[in-house]
């Protein structure tokens, strides 16, 4: 597997199961894709999402109705807690090359991983199934520090604007990108004052 980040914005993504991992699967694509869950009953977790609801019993469908409800769909996500339905998911969707996740049974062709998210960054993590547990304390451990990072990379963002106007050479404009990521001080202000920790990487790194 290579990791890779896709814009989902108007795919279709086709949730089988609406239990508590529907649900989690859900949240997870409903503020991008347009979702699906398709179960004999949902979890109180789907509330308020913006998806929509298809009452079935999976467990009673032929592959044909399956293959039928794949029609459009971009990914597919089997999250029913039969692991053997799931894998029958997963066989109609290969058939049909829909992109494939298995919430449990046999490994699909995409992982949902683990994401830290600000308004600047994304940071997927993934043990490829072998511990979430490890995933989720690595997320935690990211969010905590690295709380500041969206104002680093607005600051990184800022200088790197002066520097293409004053800083012909590009190696010496990556050092001093990297002097500036790489200074504690710098960091520090950043957690209270952006206007501070600006005007410290200026006087450091760019009025040297």
């Amino acid at each position: 597997m290579i990791p890779l980040m896709l814009d989902l914005t108007g795919r279709r993504v086709l949730i089988f199961g609406g239990g508590d991992v529907g649900a989690r699967k859900a949240a997870y694509f409903e503020h991008e894709a347009e979702v699906t869950v398709i179960s004999r009953s949902f979890s109180p977790g789907l509330e308020g999402l913006a998806i929509r609801r298809q009452e079935a019993d999976l467990s009673a469908l032929p592959d044909e109705a399956l293959r039928s409800l794949l029609q459009g769909v971009f990914l597919a996500v089997a999250a029913t807690p039969d692991p053997a339905l799931n894998d029958r998911i997963g066989r109609v969707c290969a058939g049909t090359g829909v992109l494939f996740n298995n919430a449990a049974g046999e490994p699909g062709d995409v992982i949902v991983p683990s994401v830290v998210r600000g308004s600047r960054y994304l940071v997927a993590i993934s043990t490829r199934g072998k511990s979430p547990a490890v995933s989720r304390y690595l997320r935690m451990r990211l969010e905590a520090e690295y709380a500041d990072l969206d104002r680093m990379i607005d600051l990184q963002d800022e200088i790197r604007s002066m520097l293409r106007e004053t800083e012909p050479v590009q190696a010496e404009r990556s050092r001093i990108l990297w002097s500036i990521l790489s200074d504690d001080e710098v960091w520090e202000a950043l957690a209270s004052d952006y206007g501070r920790a600006r005007g410290l990487a200026i006087e450091r790194y760019l009025h040297a």
